[in-house]
């Protein structure tokens, strides 16, 4: 059994480097290395969901880990990529899952929130996330690498120095990105609940 510590970033990889290069049992040698932090990648996204979510944390790993099994053309680059397109999947899979139950209605009296405020969020959770996705495409329009950097940073839970490695920027240039589309973001989630 693999500790709850971080796993030898050289195993995770190898692992991945041989996925990539189509080997099947890589993915059955990755998982136990990584399967922790996807826990915890997966638990920081219930904990912003309403208390009632169907989705358990167990759940949203397992739906994550059937779409990445599907990935045939990345190539993955180390751990911190890894957990990146993993932090992705899951974004899609609780955005496609609020939109399936009609949380996303506009105007429907929705308050205004911070990045900073995300977390601490409760019954209005489903409907800010996919308004947050909304605009997050809307910046990834305009900026990708900003947008990269709310979903690496927000969603993701990587440090400033993980987003800085999978976008091969510098630490200082994600630290000034995530104030920018903090601003951005905060701004246009705003025009988007006026009347």
């Amino acid at each position: 059994m693999i500790s709850s510590s971080e796993p030898p970033n050289q195993e995770v990889t190898k692992a991945l480097l041989d996925w990539s290069q189509g080997d099947k049992d890589a993915l059955a040698r990755l998982m136990p290395l990584i399967y922790d932090e996807l826990h915890r990648l997966a638990s920081r996204y219930m904990r912003r969901e309403n208390p009632g979510h169907t989705l358990q944390a167990t759940a949203l790993i397992n739906e994550a880990y059937i779409r990445l099994v599907d990935q045939t053309r990345v190539r993955w680059q180390n751990r911190a990529h890894f957990l990146a397109i993993a932090a992705q999947t899951m974004r899609r899979i609780l955005i496609d899952h609020a939109r399936s139950h009609q949380y996303a209605k506009r105007g429907s009296g929705a308050s205004k929130i911070s990045l900073d405020e995300a977390p601490a969020l409760s019954a209005q959770q489903a409907s800010d996330l996919v308004e947050l996705n909304e605009a997050l495409t809307r910046l990834a329009a305009i900026d990708p690498r900003k947008s990269r950097v709310v979903e690496l940073r927000f969603f993701g839970g990587l440090t400033t120095e993980e987003a800085a490695e999978v976008l091969q920027t510098s630490p200082a240039t994600v630290l000034r990105d995530w104030s920018m589309a903090k601003a951005w973001l905060y701004r246009e989630m705003s025009r988007s609940n006026e009347p």
